[in-house]
């Protein structure tokens, strides 16, 4: 008779989990994390271009060292933060990671723009090899970028929803924060790598 009793509590829990969405939060959850790992992936490998592409332009004696410095220092800011899964639940964590992430696409644009201005980087094979592998990186940060928020969108709104918001409370499944910064669009945007004409002065 106990065992009888037992399984039917047993059926009961489980049907009211389903029935509030605890199955939701785990695929959702899910979502989120590969998601954000996608994101990570394509922000490394954007940080390990940079290192060619600095020593490439170093080539060009009379290279604005600043804007070099600025990319450089950008690049040991980003890659300074550790970018573990648990960033994606602590919203403070998450605003400096972007921010920092958000600086350097900052500088690489304007290292590429500033780029324009020597001929001798237009011609260099190795350069036009590096800029075309950036900007490829930079698209898919951007598409990796999109799929993340998505996923953070519909996992929040499941969060914040009545009754499955009962269930985000009793399970601990938080608000995850997105890509929510005031310069949103500007660092979405690829940084410009177009070599047709000299920038204007």
């Amino acid at each position: 008779m106990c065992r009888r009793i037992w399984l039917l509590a047993a059926l009961l829990v489980f049907t009211s989990l389903s029935g509030c969405g605890y199955n939701d939060f785990q695929r959702l959850d899910e979502q989120v994390k590969a998601g954000w790992s996608e994101v990570l992936n394509q922000y490394k490998r954007r940080a390990d271009l940079i290192p060619n592409i600095v020593e490439t332009v170093k080539g060009e004696a009379k290279f604005e060292q600043d804007t070099l410095t600025k990319v450089i220092e950008a690049r040991a800011k980003a890659t300074s933060i550790q970018a573990t899964p648990e960033l994606i639940n602590n919203p403070v964590a998450f605003d400096k990671f972007q921010k920092a992430q958000g600086e350097l696409t900052g500088a690489l644009s304007r290292l590429l723009v500033v780029a324009e201005q020597y001929p001798n980087l237009k011609a260099n094979a190795a350069f036009q090899d590096l800029r075309t592998q950036l900007e490829g990186t930079e698209n898919r940060i951007t598409v990796a970028r999109n799929r993340y928020i998505k996923a953070v969108a519909e996992y929040n709104v499941l969060a914040r929803s009545f009754p499955t918001n009962l269930t985000a409370k009793m399970f601990g499944y938080s608000v995850k924060p997105s890509f929510t910064v005031p310069n949103e669009a500007e660092i979405s945007t690829p940084p410009p790598v177009s070599f047709d004409k000299p920038a204007s002065k």
